[in-house]
């Protein structure tokens, strides 16, 4: 096990600050997660941080000797909190708690999605606010850097922090429970004694500062909001694909109608199209006489603004929260008192991604509008269903039916969930939010929001490439060459399961999307 004044320096023979995420629990971003989730970039702990994490140790044992109550600490938590937990019951009731607690049942969580939620808790616990022994922060650093994955169910949580879930973290830190190292699954203990970690003995409040907490929200959040911003870029991106293909009006896109109405998340999606569209021939020889396009095509800066406001507001939610400390009770060491409260209510920032659920929805109507139309010769002036040729080709007909269906799905997995809740625990317990929920039904509708883009996108390359002699602009061009290289032209009529799953994995890689 790393010592933790050792795991918090940064050797220079071994690491530089590019190839290490140094955490101090304030300045952990949203975009710090993709490094650390998905390419396992190690991490490091501030070296001011240790002192505060022993401090705070320090100090519910000095309330402790003079026999204050604290909550999880020498009494019990929930309802069972008239309970009085003597020194010598310390480590076993801790390991009760962790055990008792873990309740989640599947899905089980993917590798990337246990390192988020790692890393949401290990930068929390960093603010010094739970008391806990510091070798359980040692622990998260030694997961996260040896590739070690605690088995952690995702359904279980009412979104009141994530106890009955995340306490299967706790359960591999102790030796008990199974992990995933590399690709594979062994026991805990069996992970541990590989590496030379010796399990970890719980003493007071452990358990309650494993378990307390929204990480599993938090992290889980964390990684929607990275594909968020992509879905956002790839709406834009579509649009111009279709507005170039229809030969649009862009009167839409002129920059001082937008100034007179200034929101945010619309003028940055001006900006955007605009940019993309650069060099087109749209600019001079679009139909001015249609004098105005359908809705799904006339306000795309206005739907995708939305959605980009949506983003913004969630991510500086999420930002402030895992910058936070979501515990109870809460440690503050400066003023020497151990406070029971509910920051672990997360409310603040779930409501936003409900809020983001509604605004996705309004990009796949209109995405899915725009396709429609796309294949509709009175619209468009081009072939039914953009066939080759009509008399051997049927074309694109059933994608309506595939991007309507999943519109629906995402219809109503934008319903909001937050408020539903029962009472618990002796009528203790009686608010919730569903924060998991919430989270995984958004990345639900971004993942289905990549495919009817991914199929929008299709169309337009097909009507373009059917209309021919148009001059794209530098971004619709780049679009349409990276989805020709994954989907050909449609010269006749093929499995579109096949071309649908090619464009949609283009779509979920954010380094193409960097490079396009």
């Amino acid at each position: 096990m790393c010592d933790l004044t050792t795991a918090v320096k940064v050797s220079t023979a071994q690491n530089d600050q590019s190839s290490v995420l140094i955490l101090d629990g304030h300045h952990l971003k949203i975009e710090d997660f993709f490094s650390v989730v998905f390419e396992k970039r190690r991490v490091v702990i501030k070296e001011e941080v240790t002192q505060k994490i022993r401090e705070s140790r320090k100090l519910i044992y000095e309330l402790a000797s003079r026999d204050v109550p604290i909550y999880g600490f020498n009494r019990g938590v929930g309802w069972n909190k008239d309970k009085v937990i003597g020194p010598a019951s310390f480590e076993l009731y801790n390991r009760n708690l962790l055990l008792s607690h873990s309740a989640g049942v599947k899905p089980m969580a993917e590798e990337a999605e246990i390192r988020a939620v790692m890393l949401a808790r290990l930068n929390s616990l960093l603010l010094g606010c739970t008391g806990v022994q510091p070798e359980i922060v040692e622990r998260y650093v030694d997961f996260l850097n040896l590739g070690i994955h605690p088995v952690l169910p995702l359904k279980g949580s009412v979104g009141a922090a994530d106890i009955s879930t995340i306490s299967h973290i706790g359960l591999a830190m102790i030796g008990e429970g199974e992990v995933e190292v590399n690709g594979v699954r062994l026991s805990a203990a069996k992970a541990l004694q590989n590496e030379g970690l010796a399990p970890l003995k719980l003493g007071p409040k452990d358990g309650l500062a494993i378990v307390s907490s929204n990480a599993l929200s938090a992290g889980t959040g964390a990684i929607a909001l990275l594909d968020f911003k992509r879905v956002i870029e790839w709406a834009d991106m579509v649009y111009a694909l279709s507005l170039e293909a229809i030969r649009g009006n862009i009167s839409t896109l002129d920059e001082a109608v937008h100034r007179v109405r200034p929101f945010p998340g619309q003028l940055g999606s001006l900006k955007n199209i605009r940019k993309i569209l650069e060099g087109s021939d749209l600019w001079t020889s679009y139909n001015k006489e249609s004098l105005q396009d359908p809705l799904s095509f006339r306000d795309a800066c206005q739907i995708h603004g939305a959605a980009r406001d949506a983003y913004h507001y969630c991510k500086e939610q999420l930002e402030l929260h895992i910058n936070s400390s979501d515990d109870n009770p809460c440690v503050l060491v400066e003023e020497k008192r151990i406070v029971s409260c509910a920051n672990f209510d997360p409310l603040s920032w779930v409501l936003g991604f409900e809020m983001a659920g509604n605004a996705l929805h309004h990009i796949s109507k209109s995405s899915c509008y725009r396709t429609i139309k796309l294949g509709n010769p009175s619209f468009t002036g081009l072939s039914r269903f953009l066939t080759p040729n009509e008399q051997e080709s049927i074309g694109f007909c059933t994608l309506q039916k595939t991007i309507t269906a999943l519109d629906a799905e995402i219809r109503h997995l934008s319903n909001p969930a937050s408020a539903d809740y029962y009472s618990l625990a002796g009528d203790i317990e009686d608010h919730g939010t569903n924060a998991p929920f919430v989270v995984s039904k958004t990345r639900e509708i971004l993942d289905k929001l990549f495919t009817i883009l991914g199929i929008e996108a299709i169309h337009a390359a097909q009507a373009i490439d059917l209309r021919g002699s148009s001059q794209l602009g530098k971004g619709t061009k780049a679009a349409y060459l990276a989805i020709r290289s994954v989907v050909p032209f449609y010269s006749e009529d093929r499995n579109l399961t096949i071309d649908i799953e090619k464009i949609y994995t283009l779509f979920k890689n954010e380094k193409f999307l960097d490079i396009v």
